[in-house]
This record gives structure tokens, C-alpha cells and sequence, in this order.
């Protein structure tokens, strides 16, 4: 496997997301023999099964397309109302239709978030479930949890506290190692 392949998805659309923060802190501590890109999915529109019924939207097409290229996912997840935010699990829906031809089946994840105090645990574990049912192979360590958000960041979104910097360095080797192994055994 030559230059490994990752497709970093945020849960929050905001432009000044500190979730999409965490994902450019990865691609900046990511090893020189893996690629992380990060993917707009603001035009995937609402899951609705009649929708699907009359044909796959483009945006939904070109969505799933990305995510069948990709060697792995890492996932930056936010916290909303206890769990992670329903644009994402649209998102996720979208991309495991039709029934059997998920284009998440089989692929390694690993998941970073940040929020307040809990720096979006809750919403990882959930996740979490959604993701094991996609039969997606789950980094389970390190768990990446940046807490109290707004001063772990600059007045430009970049990350600045070095222990979350290192926590995520090692997620993205994990992942990294993770896929290569999978791709090794199959």
C-alpha cells in the first residue's frame, strides 16, 4: 500500500468548527505516506426513502464514491444534545443505502471530537454504535476527547494545545496501521 488514502468527515458544517479544526491538526501530524482530505458533504440533502425510491442524488453519489476510495475515515465528531449531530447520521444513512451496499462496510475509522468539558464523549460513544453496525473496524485507542474547546484554539482555528496534538498524531498512526494490517489479511 503506497501513500495511505484518508477521508476526514466533520459532523459540524460551521466554517469556524473546531471539529473541522481537529481534522487540519490531523492532516498537519499525519506521517509523510498518508493523505488525509477532508470532504464538504453540506449538499447531501435529507434522507428520504421516496427520494432514494426515484433515484441517488448526485451529491449522494459523488459522496459515496469518495468514501469507497478512501483506505480509512477519521471522523471528527461534536457534541449536540447529548449525542452527535443529526447531519452526520444523515450523512451516514445516505452513504449505507441501498440496503447491502453500504460504502462504509469494512472500513477502518477513528474518531477525534472536541466540545466543552466532556470534549464530545458522549457523542463519540454513540457514534460509535452506528459506525459498529456499518461493520466498520473501529480504532478503539487512543480516544481523542479535546475538552473546553474554545481555549484549545487560536483566533485562526488552529490548534494549539500540544497533548491534544500528540493524542491525535497517534490516532492518525493507529488508523494508519490499522488499515495497512486489514490490507495485508485480505
Amino acid at each position: 500500500m503506497s501513500k495511505l488514502d484518508i477521508l476526514g468527515i466533520s459532523g459540524s458544517l460551521r466554517k469556524a468548527s473546531f471539529n473541522a479544526a481537529l481534522l487540519r491538526a490531523a492532516q498537519e501530524e499525519a506521517a509523510t505516506d498518508v493523505a488525509i482530505e477532508t470532504y464538504d458533504y453540506s449538499d447531501v440533502p435529507l434522507y428520504n426513502g421516496d427520494v432514494e425510491a426515484a433515484g441517488q442524488p448526485a451529491a449522494v453519489a459523488r459522496f459515496k464514491e469518495r468514501i469507497l476510495k478512501a483506505d480509512a475515515i477519521l471522523f471528527a465528531v461534536p457534541e449536540y444534545n447529548y449525542s452527535f449531530p443529526g447531519v452526520l447520521k444523515n450523512a451516514i444513512d445516505w452513504a449505507s443505502r441501498p440496503y447491502g451496499k453500504s460504502a462504509w462496510a469494512g472500513k477502518p475509522v477513528a474518531m477525534l471530537s472536541t466540545g466543552g468539558g466532556l470534549g464530545a464523549s458522549r457523542a463519540q460513544y454513540q457514534l460509535r454504535q452506528v459506525l459498529a453496525g456499518q461493520g466498520m473496524w473501529i480504532l478503539p485507542a487512543p480516544e481523542v476527547f479535546v475538552v473546553n474547546a474554545a481555549t484549545k484554539f487560536d483566533a485562526d482555528g488552529r490548534l494549539t494545545d500540544d497533548a491534544a496534538r500528540g493524542l491525535i498524531k497517534q490516532a492518525v498512526a493507529g488508523l494508519a496501521a490499522l488499515t495497512r494490517r486489514l490490507a495485508a489479511s485480505a
